[in-house]
């Protein structure tokens, strides 16, 4: 197996969709607990600002692993000569829900909005799905995000699903891998549950091929996104050339 890449700050686990549904295949609930990231350009934009001995950097190194989550990031590490497989967060939490996951298992949502573990019953009807909610502002609130990683601890989950956007999630799972009595795997999923639901749409598949689902998701949301692809998002270009240099 091929150990981890750095890029731009981060180590990079090389695997592919296929190997990381094998090893979740092999994740049981008695587990030690472990978690996935899933960071694309707006974390990499964003963790470039913050002091990297913060919350939020050691949040992502204490993940077990990190999948490249950004066609557009991956093209750039391409041309400079490093390889990063791409594993979208939404079509391995389709994944898991579809084919790794098993009769009986419990799954704990974190996050979501109401009615969602109706959508997941719906999708697979022979898990058990529980759900916590936290209060927003959870970026300030450690004891909110405290508080919902006692509620996965103390579920029993096999699998973890963090849905509260980033950084909230990857505090989150940061404080779940040291509450006492943690088991099974968190992933930290973002807005995988609004496409499972139909809240919201995929990106076409050409789109996705051409590193355009950004556009996509821009177009479909401008109000909430142009900052983040506008004039955010476009600091990635300055950081990839600073780390060829």
């Amino acid at each position: 197996m091929v150990g981890p890449m750095d890029y731009l700050g981060l180590s990079f686990d090389q695997l592919d969709e296929q190997a990381v549904a094998a090893l979740l295949r092999g994740r049981r609930a008695d587990m030690g607990f472990a978690y996935l990231v899933t960071p694309n350009v707006d974390h990499v934009v964003r963790l470039s600002k913050l002091d990297r001995e913060g919350e939020e950097w050691r949040a992502y190194r204490m993940a077990a692993w990190r999948l490249c989550d950004s066609r557009v990031l991956a093209l750039l590490a391409a041309f400079q000569g490093i390889r990063l497989p791409v594993v979208a967060g939404s079509d391995l939490t389709a994944r898991l829900l579809s084919d790794i996951v098993e009769a009986g298992d419990r799954v704990c949502l974190i996050g979501g909005r109401e009615g969602d573990v109706a959508t997941l019953a719906r999708l697979r009807p022979d898990i058990d799905v529980v759900q916590h909610i936290p209060p927003p502002g959870l970026r300030e609130d450690r004891a909110a995000r405290i508080a919902a990683a006692r509620f996965a601890a103390d579920s029993g989950a096999r699998f973890v699903l963090i849905a509260v956007g980033s950084p909230q999630q990857e505090l989150i799972a940061a404080e779940l891998a040291i509450q006492p009595g943690a088991r099974g795997t968190a992933l930290c999923i973002g807005a995988s549950i609004d496409f499972l639901s139909g809240r919201a749409t995929r990106a076409p598949r050409w789109m996705r091929r051409l590193a355009l689902e950004w556009l996509h998701r821009l177009l479909s949301n401008p109000r909430r996104l142009w900052r983040r692809y506008l004039v955010e998002g476009p600091a990635i270009l300055l950081l990839a050339w600073r780390f060829r240099r």
